[in-house]
């Protein structure tokens, strides 16, 4: 009897091996065309939480998400001096997402700055910094993302002018001015150092804006954090290696992390693209990952700054007028501020910078604190751009630059035209 039945077994086994080889051959065929969702595995949700964190650490929505848009859903166009970038949508939407992306092809985008199929991404995408991040980070993210809610978002193709449009000027830039690498600590460093300089220079991508970058868009090595004009923003960020500028070397430790934390400290408060980070980024991170960015930028090499020998122009009345009229109310008389509120202009830095940039566009367009956990309801300027005409803007920007001990160059009405 038992003879009898072996014929029957290997038939239902032959007839399971085909069940299973049809199967998983559908299966594949859905996954690989994204016609129907294949059921995954979720993330572990140690992962994933870690992934979101660094997402913050890196303000990957600021550039990923429209305005009004989805969060990570792209869309958002990025200018440069070379015409618009369109950012990509990042949630797991299998025919205009990540949904088809594995942990290997997102660690090529972030490593070597190429897509799933092998085309090069430009560099608004910034991988000359993100090439630093470890291949555990690099999966954390990804898991992250995968995590999310997918949305069906095509972002419209790039608007570049010919030929930065070209793959090729693309591959020639690459060749001049990008290579792939690794984090590499230093035995020298504290871990606190070697973890602040991790997140400043990869994830936090802080030399994107606080590098100088030349007529092609590429970052500056000569001289690392030494500040720059922002492209097509027209803000400064000035250098985090000068006394005179940014550096805070000569800071105590909890007031960098309060000015990364809240965005306010007593000798500075941010404003401008920097008010972004610390809204969307800083504020979120742990008091360690604070600590160690205080200690590595705290420990950035001096750079010597010779101190202007600009001859201040003669005092305007006019000027002065305006300074009464529409700034002393807030900022004192002399320039010296309110504790906790507004800051002193006497003093501040950021009116001696070499360019005029920043003050013109404060005033033009006001100037705001970001609303953090430690300052939820930060006080802020109203903009003058309206009510100011471009020679009036130059006349207060020139008195701010040159009153109570600052000797920065004067404003013209056609810096503050550029500026507008």
């Amino acid at each position: 009897m038992t003879a009898r039945r072996h014929p029957f077994l290997v038939a239902v086994a032959a007839m399971g091996l085909l069940v299973a080889l049809v199967v998983g051959w559908f299966e594949w065929r859905v996954d690989s065309t994204g016609s129907m969702p294949v059921a995954r595995a979720a993330p572990e949700a140690a992962l994933v939480a870690r992934g979101a964190y660094l997402a913050r650490a890196g303000n990957c929505v600021g550039c990923h998400t429209a305005r009004g848009g989805t969060p990570y859903a792209g869309g958002r166009g990025i200018d440069t001096p070379f015409g618009t970038v369109i950012a990509s949508n990042l949630t797991p939407d299998a025919d205009s997402g990540l949904g088809r992306w594995s942990a290997d092809d997102f660690w090529n985008a972030m490593h070597q700055g190429r897509s799933r199929d092998g085309r090069l991404l430009y560099p608004a995408f910034p991988y000359p910094s993100f090439t630093l991040v470890t291949r555990e980070d690099s999966d954390a993210l990804h898991a992250f993302l995968r995590s999310l809610a997918p949305e069906r978002r095509t972002v419209p193709p790039h608007r570049l002018r010919f030929p930065y449009n070209l793959q090729a000027a693309l591959a020639a830039w690459r060749a001049l001015y990008f290579r792939p690498a690794t984090f590499e600590p230093d035995v020298q460093r504290s871990a606190a150092w070697n973890r602040g300089s991790y997140l400043v220079r990869s994830l936090g991508h802080c030399a994107a804006c606080h590098g100088e970058r030349n007529a092609l868009g590429a970052i500056s090595d000569d001289i690392e954090l030494g500040g720059g004009l922002i492209p097509m923003q027209n803000w400064y960020a000035p250098s985090l290696r000068s006394a005179q500028q940014a550096g805070v070397a000569d800071w105590p430790q909890h007031e960098v992390v309060a000015l990364l934390k809240t965005g306010i400290a007593p000798r500075a408060s941010v404003m401008g693209p920097m008010a972004e980070v610390v809204f969307r980024s800083t504020q979120h991170l742990n008091d360690a990952d604070l600590e160690a960015m205080a200690t590595f930028l705290r420990a950035l090499p001096a750079t010597a700054t010779s101190a202007s020998q600009v001859v201040p122009t003669t005092s305007v009345p006019a000027a002065a007028a305006l300074y009464e009229t529409h700034c002393a109310n807030c900022h004192g008389k002399q320039g010296e501020g309110a504790a906790g509120r507004y800051p002193a202009l006497a003093g501040n830095r950021a009116l001696s910078l070499p360019s005029p940039h920043n003050v013109v566009k404060a005033i033009l367009h006001g100037g705001f604190a970001p609303s953090t956990a430690g300052n939820p309801r930060p006080y802020g300027m109203p903009p003058f751009g309206q009510l100011l005409s471009d020679d009036e803007v130059a006349l207060l920007a020139t008195h701010l630059r040159q009153s109570w001990g600052h000797r920065a160059p004067a404003v013209s009405a056609l810096d503050v035209l550029r500026a507008r």
